[in-house]
């Protein structure tokens, strides 16, 4: 790994409490996200210094914005540099710490007396708060950051842009949330922030996120939390007790990195009846790897050849790889039905649909005998969707990439209506 002192720095643009940002000479339009090994706590009315933070809390950083950039969410990362430091995209931040909530704890319970510790919200609850040191950060309602006129790097942030900030962070949090699952351990809270690229005005997520963002639990359980609570409920700073936050600090570090595996690998086994429908399944083998999935391409006839139709199959149920079966025949498909009543795994049938026979020859895929259970959709893109939906169930990264999706589906029609109405005007 290449080093901070190996980039051309310019001017301190910004210090924090834990992070200074420089501008970078040789990379116009980007940032190093330098982090500093002190810890702190009530907007610093508690600082101390902690050997080694630095260290982890880039590493940790650089691991989520990585699962977070994999999945398709917009951030301002751009690599890790070196231990200790992370070069980004340029931003003016956003004076609003955006807070995601599964659970109640912590200030929560403070400013809403009568509500009992480990109330789960669902849907997430969202608090905003502005980032005011000499005021103890206080909340704000959406009422006021509209109002507040505030206008990063030039643009306005009205109703479409809180808008956008708000549906990000619950995509965020939920795609974390499904990620430390995989650990066995409970996201619980998290605050981040958002910061509008200078040079694409677009608003990304920016700043960082580290065991300082969140509290995590492992199974659950309070008493066993790893974040920076523990370093809040010290009551005595001892040497003793810094080296307990700091092995906590680690231990989020370490298991950060396997968020970046699957828990379980799948894939998706397209079988055409002919190699004339080549282009129809290359559509859907390039639709899969959007969202990571391998896919295989075979061909065989349930009519002409059933007994390889079922050699096949139980190829690929023989090595207990989580497989969906994508059937692709045109004319009468016998192919997903056959397949559906020999296999538990799940079928899905996608005819190539023809302009001259095909509003006949679909029914041979709608209308299935009892016993059947496979589905039917009628593009190759969908029929990659619903198979990555399938195997999103227990694949966090599959998941994850198509909540961003989603996200960014909804975001991209959320622009299109704000510029559609600034033209009307």
């Amino acid at each position: 790994m290449a080093s901070a002192s190996d980039l051309k720095l310019g001017k301190k643009l910004n210090e924090g409490k834990t992070k200074q940002i420089f501008e970078l000479l040789d990379e116009p339009g980007h940032v190093l996200v330098q982090s500093k090994d002190q810890i702190t706590a009530g907007n610093a009315a508690r600082k101390d210094q902690m050997d080694g933070k630095a260290a982890i809390a880039n590493k940790t950083t650089s691991c989520v914005f990585q699962l977070l950039q994999t999945a398709g969410i917009k951030t301002a990362f751009v690599r890790q540099q070196s231990e200790t430091a992370f070069v980004a995209s340029h931003c003016d931040m956003i004076p609003i710490e955006w807070v995601c909530r599964r659970i109640a704890t912590g200030s929560f319970l403070k400013r809403n007396p009568g509500v009992k510790e480990g109330y789960r919200f669902s849907p997430l609850k969202m608090e905003m708060f502005y980032k005011d040191d000499a005021n103890n950060d206080p909340q704000w309602s959406e009422e006021q950051i509209l109002a507040a006129d505030l206008e990063p790097a030039g643009l306005a942030i009205g109703r479409c842009e809180v808008d956008i900030m708000n549906k990000s962070t619950v995509a965020i949090f939920e795609v974390l949330e499904k990620a430390w699952a995989t650990q066995n351990c409970t996201l619980v809270d998290m605050k981040i922030e958002f910061g509008v690229n200078v040079a694409t005005k677009e608003i990304v997520l920016a700043d960082v996120i580290d065991n300082d963002s969140w509290r995590l639990w492992p199974a659950g359980d309070r008493s066993q939390q790893k974040d920076k609570q523990v370093y809040r409920d010290l009551k005595e700073v001892t040497p003793e007790a810094m080296q307990m936050v700091k092995r906590n600090f680690e231990w989020v570090s370490e298991r950060v990195k396997l968020l970046l595996e699957p828990h379980t690998v799948g894939r998706v086994v397209v079988l055409m009846g002919s190699t004339s429908d080549m282009s129809h399944c290359e559509r859907i083998s390039k639709a899969c790897s959007y969202y990571g999935i391998s896919c295989d391409l075979r061909v065989t006839s349930a009519h002409k050849g059933p007994d390889e139709t079922l050699r096949i199959k139980a190829e690929y149920e023989g090595d207990g790889v989580p497989t969906v079966f994508v059937a692709v025949a045109g004319r009468s498909n016998g192919l997903g039905p056959v397949m559906s009543g020999n296999t538990v795994y799940p079928v899905i049938n996608c005819p190539p649909v023809t302009p001259d026979w095909g509003a006949q020859d679909v029914w041979s895929s709608l209308r299935m005998p009892t016993g059947l259970g496979c589905s039917t959709v009628l593009t190759p893109d969908a029929a990659a969707q619903h198979a990555a939906q399938i195997l999103g169930l227990t694949n966090h990264l599959v998941w994850a990439r198509l909540r961003a999706s989603m996200l960014n589906t909804w975001i991209s029609l959320k622009q299109a209506d704000k510029k559609l109405q600034h033209c009307s005007l």
